[in-house]
């Protein structure tokens, strides 16, 4: 990173960590000419590292049966793929007791541990501790069975302090929370989360879809029982996710899919299943989802921790400093004396639909944001945005210039407003007779608020809280 010139930042000059797949992308703009992409929503599914799509490019010659095949690269695919499974393990310090089920996502891997909840101690059905704060994946699978949504405090410490009390209150068997906050970024401190559950008797488990990306998390080290994440957002976007963590729950619970591969003998009255992890991977494995899991995990580790860090707090930095300076922009967070946090930052636009300057960024910036209620509707009431908000998120691809350029394009919307007319279309914000083409060859007729028929937008965040 070159030393900033005069009228510069430090963000103008800071160049991306890792190279990523796209991002020499040029996209069109409305009444100006294309420009490179500015990706800002990797919070949500973040761009396939380079080294992946050359490990995938590498691997898909050799794919095949898995497990059950006795041809050559039928046991060249089950050797990728277990050998997968341990780089994933390996990746997120897992214990030599522990285990890896390969998944679709972090939703995939909580609705089955939930599946393997055990009784409590009074024999019934294991009670679950969640706090207000989740994003659905790690709340709405508790929600099926007997779990209490405990309100976070105001601060990291008086959250702290309401665990403890609550966890000392009423017997639980597991304690499910954020990693981080895929709202704001901002954490709870893992080791005293780990420590005051076990000291009460219950287990861990950790939705680490938005911290595994970007801080290196250990189980071994914290304590934590299982942890789930997802490998769209840890820069391999090809269908695959992991839970790793204690064996006995995982072998003795309910099988995750009924088929074959979970079982080791089935019969018209009875049927013996696997142990984990085999018991909760039934029908063919995405191998090379796993492949590419790995290969990102790989990448990932081969970083400098400290490097990686100091690159993502310079972004954060800028974005929280440069968003609040402009009149109207208000950034959101959970916790003042929350320490580290990731990069994502939440922030609303006084006056204005976060669907709209959403759809003015990327029609007449080229950037692409989060806008809506981020699969966390019960923490967006909390911090007063029932109509929503826009969210900008950076990871190992993202370079200074495009934080810089969102923050000058916000600069410009708040002083002169838009260029061009938008309206609404099956409930999302769109530029009138929006004169952007499709990518050539990607058999597209149009883009998202014209192409989606029959699609319920509001499920998508499109658009405030419905009546």
């Amino acid at each position: 990173m070159s030393a900033p010139t005069l009228g510069t930042t430090v963000c103008d000059h800071l160049d991306p960590v890792l190279p990523v797949t796209g991002a020499e992308t040029l996209v069109p703009r409305v009444g100006a000419a294309p420009i490179r992409y500015a990706n800002l929503d990797v919070a949500a599914s973040a761009p396939a590292l380079a080294s992946v799509a050359e490990r995938v490019a590498e691997v898909l010659p050799l794919y095949a049966s898995v497990h059950r095949g006795a041809g050559y690269l039928s046991q060249v695919s089950t050797a990728l793929y277990e050998a997968s499974r341990r780089t994933i393990g390996d990746f997120v310090g897992a214990r030599p007791d522990d285990v890896t089920v390969v998944t679709r996502n972090t939703t995939d891997s909580l609705n089955l541990l939930a599946g393997c909840v055990p009784a409590g101690p009074d024999g019934l059905p294991g009670r679950v501790l969640v706090l207000d704060l989740e994003h659905h994946a790690n709340l709405l699978p508790w929600q099926r069975g007997s779990a209490t949504v405990l309100t976070a405090a105001p601060t990291v410490s008086g959250t702290l302090a309401a665990l403890r009390a609550e966890l000392a209150r009423t017997p639980y068997v597991l304690l499910a929370v954020t990693a981080a906050s895929n709202v704001t970024g901002e954490s709870l401190p893992l080791a005293d989360v780990v420590k005051i559950a076990h000291d009460a008797g219950a287990r861990v488990v950790l939705d680490g879809a938005q911290l595994v990306p970007h801080r290196r998390v250990s189980l071994a080290r914290s304590g934590a029982d299982w942890i789930a994440f997802s490998g769209h957002k840890t820069y391999a976007p090809f269908g695959a996710g992991a839970l790793v963590g204690r064996r006995d729950w995982l072998d003795s619970g309910t099988p995750y899919l009924a088929g074959g591969g979970a079982v080791r003998q089935v019969g018209l009255d009875e049927t013996r299943w696997q142990s984990a992890p085999a018991r909760h991977e039934a029908g063919s494995p995405n191998v090379i989802g796993a492949v590419a899991l790995a290969a990102a995990c790989d990448a990932l580790a081969a970083v400098d921790p400290a490097e990686l860090a100091e690159h993502e707090a310079v972004l954060r930095r800028r974005l929280v400093d440069g968003l609040s300076a402009i009149e109207g922009v208000e950034v959101v967070s959970l916790w003042p004396d929350a320490e580290d946090p990731v990069g994502v930052v939440t922030f609303a636009v006084e006056g204005h639909d976060p669907g709209f300057v959403a759809a003015y960024l990327s029609a007449e910036h080229g950037i692409g944001v989060r806008d809506g209620r981020f699969c966390a509707h019960p923490l967006l009431s909390r911090l007063g945005l029932t109509g929503g908000a826009i969210r900008a998120s950076v990871g190992v691809g993202t370079a200074g210039e495009e934080v810089e350029r969102l923050i000058r394009a916000l600069e410009t919307f708040v002083a002169q407003g838009t260029q061009v007319e938008y309206t609404v279309v099956d409930g999302c914000w769109t530029v009138v007779d929006d004169p952007r083409p499709v990518p050539a060859g990607s058999g597209l007729s149009g883009l998202f608020a014209t192409a989606a028929a029959g699609f319920v937008a509001e499920s998508a965040g499109c658009g405030p809280l419905p009546e």
